[in-house]
């Protein structure tokens, strides 16, 4: 039996929005700019309202400048498309962020790819995505990072470390595959169609569930003493009714196993937020220098 610890994101989170506001604080004497982050909002989705305005509130509490577009669900792909042309060259607005999903009328991808990469703080266009595969300076999806951010927390050096991610979607797990590359770590990208996909979560020293599948990952899957990042955040229903969280990683059988693991929720989650504000303040930092 193995003691399990838990990774706190929540505080880790925390900690890492003080130490961007006291960033943000410096660059601003230095230089007289604040960092403007626009978010852009399509349609009355619950979920996307919420993390919108949690995004927003965060941003405000860095001391960076918070720009809010909401626009209705009917809204036309090219006005939307305008207003994103209209962002890229607004220079008060050093990072772009169009909330997703879109309807089912808009093209997500053509939307994404009309952002200016200097100012892509979600890291999802291309370019940020092959500068990233071959190793240049990029901005990287605010959720890998995040989980990066943790591992060394807690690990220090990943040199080395046997990483499989199991998830290879180009939000979370491709980008976050080739982070670890960067660490040192080795690493094996595994899916739902992997062969014998328990043996190979079985061979990791790092564990990270990015499938989106409730509970898939099984206790018996980890190896004893692994570090266990949970990426997923489904919501799933209550024996009693109602509903409640749970990440893709079966929490519960992990205890035991398990060296280290982010709880759902209070784990991951926390830290994608924080790290938008870090991709906000890089942009804006760049940008400047020009």
């Amino acid at each position: 039996m193995v003691e399990t610890r838990i990774i706190d994101g929540k505080g880790f989170a925390e900690e890492l929005r003080k130490r961007i506001a006291g960033e943000v604080a410096d660059f601003r004497a230095a230089t007289g700019v604040t960092p403007g982050l626009a978010v852009v909002l399509v349609g009355e989705d619950p979920a996307s309202a919420v993390y919108v305005r949690n995004k927003g509130k965060q941003t405000l509490e860095a001391g960076m400048a918070s720009i809010e577009h909401k626009l209705p669900e009917t809204v036309a792909e090219a006005e939307l498309l305008a207003l994103v042309n209209a962002l890229n060259t607004d220079p008060a607005v050093h990072g772009i962020l169009v909330q997703l999903p879109l309807p089912g009328h808009i093209d997500a991808q053509k939307v994404l790819a009309t952002i200016d990469p200097a100012k892509d703080v979600d890291g999802f266009h291309v370019v940020n995505a092959g500068r990233l595969a071959v190793g240049l300076d990029a901005l990287v999806p605010c959720t890998p990072l995040g989980c990066v951010m943790l591992l060394k927390h807690h690990l220090g050096s990943l040199a080395g470390a046997r990483a499989v991610v199991v998830g290879r979607s180009n939000i979370v797990g491709k980008p976050l595959a080739q982070l670890l590359l960067r660490e040192d770590a080795t690493v094996t990208i595994a899916h739902s169609r992997t062969r014998d996909l328990p043996e190979e979560c079985r061979r990791a020293d790092i564990l990270i569930g990015a499938v989106g599948r409730p509970e898939m990952i099984r206790g018996a899957w980890i190896k004893p003493g692994a570090t266990v990042i949970d990426v997923g955040i489904n919501r799933v229903e209550k024996a009693g009714g109602g509903t409640r969280l749970v990440g893709d990683v079966a929490f519960d059988e992990a205890q035991g196993i398990a060296g280290l693991i982010t709880p759902v929720p209070g784990g991951v989650g926390p830290m994608t937020i924080a790290c938008l504000l870090q991709n906000t303040l890089t942009a804006a930092k760049r940008l400047v220098a020009g």
